[in-house]
């Protein structure tokens, strides 16, 4: 079967000149789609030994300068710097005049909308949200998973028509998020994705300790299919000793942490006591089971017995 070459994109002519502020995970893949795209990338800052490394990589001939001078040379900045450093980082560059009337600004935060960018706004520049909703390795993989993955957009809207453009040129999926709404669809992702991979690792410890020599193989299949049967189907995808209102079953699972992984302990019961509430309110557990259960979780202990105070 013969395949359609694609043009080489250094055939294409450039139509914006691409620059990174800060080099971590996320800047350079985002700068190396763009230029799959047609742009052209010609300036990244980076200052760890680590970011110098994936620039090379991702970014190769591209010069490494500092911010301001990032901001001389592009139409499009990407300032991908975390959280907490954005508003400083806008706020400075802006007082500093190396904003300039026109230049497409976009940051990559989940937990900002547009706003934070007002700074440079206020010097003419189009400030623009977009939010890559995906973990990124900081390697040539992260392109490639670009390919479908949705973007958290938020701008002003004269300029909506644009962000959802270059996020469709990046390869992602534009969903409008409200200026307002930035800070809880940040926080769902954060639950989701962060705590699952704290979740996992910590399965993954405890399987070893158990003496399971690939706690990755045996959790890979049982993981699969719970998050695409929750993805499906919610809550009424919830099994096990919780939704089935096993409070011997759960107080044995916190005895054995206690004595093997104290640590978790804490973790497991704040889950578990959400997953009863989830279950309860779902009409999974019944209420009948649910009684002991919440006892055991409250407690962290099995329930005495024969009538003893509890």
């Amino acid at each position: 079967m013969s395949t359609v070459q694609q043009p080489d994109p250094k055939d294409r002519p450039a139509r914006l000149t691409v620059g990174v502020v800060g080099a971590g995970r996320v800047g350079p893949a985002l700068a190396a789609s763009l230029q799959l795209a047609g742009h052209r990338p010609v300036a990244v800052s980076g200052v760890s030994d680590a970011s110098r490394r994936r620039a090379a990589d991702l970014l190769p001939d591209v010069p490494l300068v500092t911010p301001s001078e990032v901001l001389q040379r592009s139409e499009l900045v990407l300032l991908t710097v975390p959280d907490d450093a954005l508003p400083g980082l806008v706020e400075g560059l802006a007082e500093t005049g190396a904003v300039r009337p026109g230049q497409l600004l976009v940051h990559t935060s989940g937990r900002y909308g547009a706003k934070v960018l007002d700074p440079a706004l206020r010097a003419g520049a189009l400030p623009l949200a977009l939010h890559p909703a995906m973990t990124f390795t900081g390697t040539p993989v992260d392109v490639q998973r670009l390919a479908g993955c949705p973007f958290g957009v938020t701008a002003p809207e004269e300029l909506r028509l644009a962000a959802e453009a270059l996020v469709i040129e990046m390869g992602g999926e534009p969903e409008w998020i409200a200026e307002s709404a930035r800070p809880l669809y940040h926080a769902a992702l954060a639950l989701g994705a962060n705590h699952l991979v704290t979740l996992v690792a910590q399965a993954m410890e405890l399987l070893r300790t158990a003496g399971v020599q690939a706690p990755d193989r045996m959790l890979g299949p049982l993981l699969g299919a719970a998050l695409d049967n929750a993805l499906r189907s919610g809550d009424a995808a919830l099994t096990g000793p919780v939704a089935r209102g096993d409070a011997g079953t759960v107080a044995a699972h916190v005895a054995e942490l206690r004595e093997h992984a104290p640590q978790t302990v804490d973790g497991y019961l704040a889950m578990a006591r959400a997953t009863a509430d989830r279950a309860l309110a779902g009409g999974l557990l019944k209420p009948e089971l649910a009684e002991d259960l919440l006892g055991v979780l409250a407690h962290g202990t099995n329930l005495p017995e024969n009538g003893e105070d509890r």
